[in-house]
């Protein structure tokens, strides 16, 4: 299997699976994992948030752990690396504000490199306007802005993920076994017994 080098957006609030599980994942299976922040450094932390399905009209919010970035947010150079993860919660809101964040979003996905989302990080393909006539789950409350984008939004289970070309996305951390094995496809990454 050929090593890839993985970009990883997370941020403050970041929900805590959807920034926890796929970096863990990727980094077991072999591939090189660099996550950042904007206006943070390597060695810094973001704090996370837990969403979680208890039954009410939406997900529930507690907070979560302190995850450490491992690279500079400031020295990445998109063309540098194979794919990119956006996590999911409460960053993507005011991630999807930052022009780099949007240029690295763009480049992965004009370029057709695999590029991952999961629950909120639609929000930032959206802004990014990257979804147009892509297929593309979310987090249900991110419907109207998928399709305000161009976007073909897919109402799937929680448990389930979608997948378009270079796209691969889920609406929320219960579809991770999906979401990742669905990435690892579209990764070229094989995993044999």
């Amino acid at each position: 299997m050929a090593q890839k080098r993985i970009l990883m957006l997370v941020g403050d609030f970041a929900e805590d699976y959807e920034v926890m599980v796929p970096f863990q994942m990727l980094l077991m299976v072999g591939h090189t994992v660099h996550a950042v922040c904007p206006g943070k450094t390597s060695g810094q932390t973001i704090k996370t948030a837990i969403h979680d399905f208890e039954g009410d009209q939406t997900y529930s919010e507690k907070r979560g752990h302190n995850f450490t970035l491992n690279a500079d947010f400031a020295a990445v150079r998109a063309q540098d690396y194979d794919a990119l993860v956006i996590a999911g919660g409460r960053a993507p809101e005011y991630l999807r504000l930052n022009p780099q964040v949007i240029a690295i979003v763009r480049h992965f996905m004009s370029e057709g490199k695999p590029t991952a989302a999961v629950c909120h990080g639609a929000q930032i393909l959206a802004a990014a306007n990257v979804l147009a006539g892509r297929k593309c789950s979310a987090y249900p409350a991110c419907q109207p802005e998928v399709e305000l984008a161009g976007g073909v939004y897919q109402a799937i289970g929680l448990d389930q993920a979608a997948v378009d070309g270079n796209l691969v996305t889920a609406p929320a951390w219960p579809a991770h076994p999906r979401f990742i094995a669905e990435f690892l496809k579209v990764l070229g990454t094989q995993i044999t017994p």
